[in-house]
């Protein structure tokens, strides 16, 4: 098959309207053409080792790590990070977040109040359930909720992107689990174990009421065993699949009859144990398990039975090999090789497994690797629909009113939920209990962010957040300020330095002199070649910024940002 450039798969997703595209990517003849049909092992590709880096710390490898490690780049933090060194940066990443307060009734008004009486910015996940119109406002509010906290968290650390690995690792969705307290209970689950034990956080999922419902644990009982959360454990949380030799179909359904008698309660959203529904039978496991039998139990001592079948399943090399592949995809590349497996993979595993199933210094290894700050490293991803709109709030430094009440704030966050919607990704509502298939499925994995809808929807989002901004029926226009971030920069005057600026932060490779060059005539010195047509013109908005001098400056930035933004090169990270 005859390769196909980046830059080719980008211009022909662009060249067809997003009102006139296909909403599925399988459907779109274009995406067909272009994706990948197998994965590009032709590409060059780092052979660096897990060694600690130990190369220049510039701007370029802040900003790499910065964005893989966070949704979006702010210029505050790269300045910040230009004061430490690697390893500390990566350590303050890794740090342990402030647990943020919780999701707030937004949804009071005139004519509507919440029936349990939570008053309007006050917590509704200590209430009482009320009625299942209140739990719909809820549930919206938990998801919108987390997407400011996406945006505005406080502290410069891998927290939120760890969250979000963890729920397309362990996915549920909303409408199917349908409790808003269930939803925000099991997010604070991914939350609180994001940097933690993987073997803790296999168990506590195992339990949780919000997985229970999902798949089906709450109706698995020994008259009618059901395999799916079982089957599930095997295959998407732990184990994996196809590789020899593997587990059998009696193991998965052994490990349904352990799993019996599991429920919950709607009063205070736990989950509890009921011996009269467990199966009690002996449970015999096949020979990749060593032939293991679980004694059944009964009475209380039935659920020992569930902390037997975790520690017999992580046992199994296999399982610290399958998630520190799926940590490698989500935080350096998709196509694992053979060298790869054998200089990353394999040994960072063997990590996993001689601490005791800590994520950490998993990820403290990778982060601080040669292997992941080498060149070949950096920009091969594309970026997920929150990464490019999270990221641009973050980026662009867009704040929210002074004083506005959560009604307001989460109707922003409403819209950008929505919006991320139609770019193929809603948080918490995955499209089925694997996640987000741009994450695990062969060939084309990231490619799937990208066809002809989403593509052309992308750049509208940045024209809007350019021009007219979007006010989501709170009556304030919400949107980019141009001036704002050109005014951090310490030489905004130089037209050179500030494209070279912008670049950096908002493309995922650099452009050539020419491309810069041509940029620069044609926007910031609109069609003259002197740099001081952009000089003089932000020298003078500097010292009278009234309506005229601002309007001339604003024009020309959102010029610039506009050709920036709609550049393949855009949506890498």
């Amino acid at each position: 098959m005859g390769k196909v450039s980046r830059r080719e798969f980008f211009e022909e997703m662009i060249a067809t309207k997003a009102d006139q595209a296909t909403t599925v990517a399988g459907n779109d003849p274009i995406y067909e053409k272009y994706a990948n049909k197998e994965l590009p092992r032709g590409l060059s590709k780092t052979t660096g080792s897990l060694n600690e880096y130990t190369g220049q710390w510039t701007d370029k490898e802040i900003i790499h790590l910065l964005r893989r490690t966070m949704f979006g780049v702010k210029y505050e933090d790269v300045v910040a990070l230009r004061t430490k060194t690697m390893v500390q940066a990566v350590d303050e990443l890794l740090s342990a977040q402030t647990t943020p307060a919780p999701p707030v009734n937004n949804y009071n008004t005139s004519s509507y109040f919440d029936p349990t009486g939570v008053a309007l910015d006050d917590t509704w996940v200590t209430a009482p359930y009320g009625d299942s119109t209140v739990n719909s406002f809820r549930r919206l509010s938990m998801t919108n909720w987390w997407i400011g906290r996406m945006i505005y968290q406080p502290e410069r650390r891998i927290t939120e992107k760890m969250t979000f690995f963890w729920h397309n690792h362990f996915a549920t969705e909303y409408t199917v689990v349908a409790y808003a307290h269930m939803m925000y209970n099991h997010h604070m689950i991914l939350r609180n174990n994001a940097l933690g034990n993987f073997k803790t956080l296999v168990t506590a999922i195992t339990k949780d009421p919000a997985m229970l419902r999902y798949l089906n644990g709450y109706l698995n009982t020994k008259t009618a065993p059901d395999e799916n959360y079982a089957r599930e454990l095997f295959e998407l949380f732990t184990l994996g699949k196809n590789y020899t030799p593997i587990y059998t179909e009696d193991d998965i359904k052994a490990s349904a009859k352990i799993l019996t008698g599991w429920r919950y309660k709607t009063t205070d959203w736990s989950s509890y144990f009921s011996s009269t529904l467990h199966e009690t039978s002996d449970k015999q496991f096949s020979s990749f398990f060593n032939n293991k039998v679980i004694t059944g139990k009964t009475g209380s001592a039935g659920a020992q039975e569930t902390d037997e079948l975790i520690d017999m399943i992580f046992s199994k090399f296999e399982v610290a090999k399958f998630i520190v592949r799926k940590l490698y995809r989500f935080f350096v590349y998709y196509d694992i090789d053979q060298t790869t497996e054998s200089t990353v993979i394999l040994p960072l595993a063997s990590l996993m497994m001689s601490t005791g199933w800590e994520i950490k210094p998993v990820l403290n290894k990778l982060l601080k690797s040669e292997h992941f700050f080498d060149v070949l490293s950096r920009d091969c991803f594309i970026r997920t629909p929150i990464d490019y709109v999270v990221g641009t709030f973050r980026t662009f430094d867009i704040q929210l009113p002074s004083g506005w009440r959560s009604d307001n704030e989460y109707k922003v966050y409403n819209y950008l939920r929505s919006y991320m919607s139609q770019l193929g990704l809603e948080p918490n509502l995955p499209p089925n209990v694997a996640g987000w298939p741009a994450f695990y499925q062969e060939p084309d994995y990231y490619e799937k962010w990208i066809n002809s809808t989403t593509m052309p929807r992308r750049m509208q989002f940045m024209d809007m957040m350019l021009n007219s901004g979007f006010s989501a029926g709170t009556g304030t226009a919400i949107k980019i300020d141009p001036m704002w971030l050109a005014k951090k920069f310490y030489s905004p005057a130089d037209p050179n330095l500030l494209i070279d600026f912008y670049t950096d932060l908002l493309l995922g490779l650099g452009l050539s002199k020419t491309l810069k060059d041509t940029y620069k005539i044609s926007t910031l010195l609109t069609g003259q070649t002197q740099d001081y047509y952009w000089s003089n013109a932000w020298a003078t908005y500097i010292s009278n910024p009234n309506t005229t001098n601002t309007n001339i400056v604003k024009t020309r930035l959102v010029s610039l940002l506009t050709e920036l933004t709609h550049l393949a090169e855009h949506n890498l990270c």
